[in-house]
């Protein structure tokens, strides 16, 4: 499966930003996508095996528990990627932040002007 068909599900995006603050059982993350997406346990386990067996993520038995984790390659990958972009957003950024400092630049003389 292509790195994008993964990512462009909103459920397994949530399930990597969770995973993204640290570890997490199984049972947590599927406590809270049930909860904000309505979608059943079974259904919560075909995300964490897409994103397991795409490589997005790792799984490790600690008892009867299984704790995921990120594997960040295929993160790297997506970035990788997204680099030949990168100059249309920065240009707009870099465009947007001459517009601010003009903004407070003149704010500040106005300012200044005032009695």
């Amino acid at each position: 499966m292509h790195a994008f068909d993964v990512l462009g599900d909103p459920v397994r995006r949530r399930i990597l930003e969770l995973l993204a603050e640290g570890e997490r059982s199984a049972g947590e993350i599927g406590a809270i996508v049930q909860e904000e997406f309505g979608i059943s346990q079974p259904g919560v386990s075909q995300h964490l095996r897409v994103l397991r067996e795409s490589g997005f993520t790792t799984v490790r038995a600690e008892g009867t528990r299984r704790l995921y984790a990120v594997d960040p390659a295929p993160l790297r990958e997506v970035d990788t990627w997204l680099d030949h972009f990168r100059s249309f957003w920065n240009q707009r950024l870099d465009a947007l932040g001459t517009e601010l400092a003009r903004g407070r630049r003149e704010r500040r003389l106005r300012d200044d002007a005032r009695p």
